[in-house]
């Protein structure tokens, strides 16, 4: 969305998209994005990044790996993902920081990034120093207070580092979203399915940690919702799913407790690190396996779907017969006279979206 909004242009009245097309344009973009006049080393570098870069272009579908730190909101831990926005110079924020003026949380994060202060909760809690435990619960109690990914602290520093009229992407509940500011306020580019037939709404504000902002149109003038009641139960299923996700991605990670009270006294470095990759591994074929499921049954059930890839929102094309969002039942005079498609054409409908 940031490169449409920018860079990338696409063919005029263009409404429908395939995954693959999308990854043919930002790889074409990359490459022509490379530096004209550079020296030989940067010029290496740079072609090992976009090497690096082109590999995990087809993550976009799915979902990058990003780790963030509770000290600033470009703080992240490094990943071969974060290549991808350095290359497109497109900057990554977050907003779950800790308030510097709350001690003992800032004592028991420290410089922690999210992996690593799970990895210290569970630690702490098998220590026998009252001290650390101590520590350990006030690291949980954290997370589990700031389970939105946001806080208050981390919504001032966002304010003030982002620029005014900068592009940029926002990390939060495990979801990128595109962010401006505009005259001093923060907004997100709305794509929750609730807007689907809302055209005129396009930013909402972020100014609380809550996530209910005011709907503005592309312009940035106030522009409340045509139906209020149905746009509010399309957004906030999306917030429940978000939330929902971030707190289970929590508890799985902190679940690890078991795991570890099994591991025997006195493994070597080397065999920890082995199971603990071998367990890394499962849980992500595991999660793979449940998304590719969950995929299925939307693509089933629903008539109008919402399909994000790295923050890009399409609607997918509408199943004939399917039940009708307003009457809730089947059109039969529709179901008698609908043909049953072909193959190839059910295969390519089900592939492409068309885009808002």
């Amino acid at each position: 969305n940031i490169l449409l909004l920018s860079q990338i242009k696409l063919p005029p009245m263009m409404e429908i998209i395939t995954a693959e097309q999308l990854m043919e344009y930002l790889g074409d973009y990359i490459l022509d994005a490379k530096p004209k006049e550079i020296s030989e080393i940067q010029r290496l570098n740079y072609e090992q990044n976009m090497s690096d870069a082109m590999a995990i272009l087809h993550k976009l579908q799915t979902g990058l790996d990003v780790n963030v730190k509770f000290t600033g909101v470009r703080v992240f831990e490094y990943t071969p993902e974060c290549i991808v926005f350095d290359l497109l110079d497109i900057p990554l924020y977050h907003g779950w920081l800790v308030d510097p003026q709350v001690a003992d949380i800032v004592k028991a994060v420290g410089n922690c990034s999210y992996n690593q202060l799970v990895e210290k909760i569970i630690s702490c809690k098998q220590s026998d120093n009252s001290e650390l435990v101590s520590e350990g619960f006030v690291a949980e109690q954290f997370l589990n207070n700031t389970a939105t990914q946001l806080t208050y602290h981390g919504l001032c520093e966002l304010t003030s580092a982002v620029q005014e009229g900068e592009l940029c992407v926002f990390f939060r509940n495990n979801h990128f979203s595109t962010m401006t500011k505009y005259k001093g306020q923060l907004y997100l580019l709305v794509t929750d399915q609730g807007f689907l037939t809302e055209e005129k709404v396009v930013w909402e504000s972020l100014h609380n940690v809550d996530g209910d902002g005011n709907f503005c149109d592309s312009e940035f003038h106030l522009r409340p919702p045509s139906d209020p009641e149905t746009v509010y139960r399309g957004q906030q299923d999306q917030i429940d799913q978000d939330y929902l996700m971030a707190l289970s991605l929590q508890q799985e990670q902190q679940n690890q407790e078991i795991n570890w009270e099994q591991i025997p006294e006195g493994i070597s470095d080397l065999e920890l690190a082995k199971k603990l990759q071998e367990e890394e591994d499962r849980r992500a074929s595991q999660y793979y396996q449940e998304q590719e499921q969950a995929a299925a049954q939307v693509q089933v059930r629903k008539q109008h779907g919402v399909v994000f890839i790295q923050g890009f929102m399409f609607a997918t094309q509408q199943v004939q017969g399917a039940a009708s969002p307003a009457s809730g039942r089947q059109s039969g005079s529709t179901e008698r006279k609908r043909k049953e498609p072909r193959e190839k054409e059910r295969e390519k409908e089900k592939n492409s979206c068309v885009l808002l």
